[in-house]
């Protein structure tokens, strides 16, 4: 019997920690004379938990909305497990592997929080519409399968006691934790989280950190992780990209890139040559 651990472990077996699992080289994309992203390049690693950074408009969603094919960049390459992304449907890139949290929440309200997670397998329920309509045989089979899976996810996100409530009826915490585990329930080698923790309180950011955490430490999961809040971003990421107005200003580990003036200038607005001189152990604001 497959386990949520069984599932998502898989990454290992096709990439060796350490090596590279998302290629972006030279991303553009822009929409009239407006660049969103100009000239971005990185990679992401097995295990990795990488983050990008940057103030409102930079282009952060528009790198991940070119990563999940919502965009098509008009120039750059992005290649995932050696294959390119570019060019293919948004159903193909989650069938690839590339599964997302959304930042603003996206669930059914009238659905319960295990019909929800369920919709997180549409991908892996392979049964024609005569068995699925009388629930017999191979969709009774693949239907049971698949709820191991969710319920795990339950299970791992700590949320049994709301799996039978519709999800409009809980804390938005909650719900947040509910559109994490639908994107688990997909079994994805690199997981989006855009903007985990936005509008939530200390204690609930503290919980879903806790699940990050987890998320690498416990299932081996590659992540990028679009977030405003500095502190946990610092705490969480091995590398960091910083975007400013769409064009990449710095890379690198948390402490080189809380360090770089030009990230410094780009949250404070400070002069380079004062940031330069006077300044280089300031860090960015958490």
């Amino acid at each position: 019997m497959r386990t949520l651990s069984d599932a998502l472990t898989s990454t290992a077996v096709d990439v060796p920690a350490g090596q590279t699992l998302l290629a972006i080289d030279d991303l553009k994309l822009a929409f009239g004379g407006t660049k969103a992203v100009d000239g971005v390049s990185f990679d992401v690693r097995a295990g990795e938990l990488f983050a990008i950074i940057g103030p409102n408009g930079a282009g952060k969603t528009s790198i991940f909305n070119c990563i999940s094919s919502v965009y098509r960049p008009q120039e750059g390459r992005i290649d995932f497990l050696g294959e390119s992304l570019l060019g293919r449907k948004p159903d193909d890139v989650a069938r690839a592997g590339v599964a997302r949290m959304f930042q603003n929440i996206e669930l059914f309200d009238n659905l319960t929080v295990l019909d929800n997670l369920m919709l997180g397998r549409h991908l892996h329920l392979e049964y024609g519409a005569f068995s699925g309509f009388f629930y017999v045989g191979k969709a009774k089979r693949i239907e049971l399968e698949n709820r191991r899976i969710v319920e795990d996810v339950i299970d791992f996100l700590e949320i049994e006691a709301f799996r039978k409530f519709p999800v409009g009826m809980l804390p938005y915490g909650i719900k947040k934790r509910v559109e994490l585990g639908r994107a688990l329930c997909m079994e994805p080698k690199l997981l989006l989280l855009d903007e985990p923790v936005a509008g939530m309180n200390v204690e609930e950011t503290e919980d879903m950190a806790r699940f990050i955490l987890d998320i690498r430490a416990e299932l081996g999961l590659s992540m990028i992780m679009v977030e405003h809040d500095m502190g946990l971003v610092m705490d969480l990421a091995d590398r960091i990209l910083v975007v400013d107005f769409g064009k990449p200003i710095a890379l690198g580990t948390p402490a080189e890139v809380q360090r770089h003036p030009d990230v410094i200038r780009a949250y404070l607005g400070e002069d380079h040559e004062v940031v330069g001189a006077a300044d280089q152990d300031q860090e960015v604001p958490s």
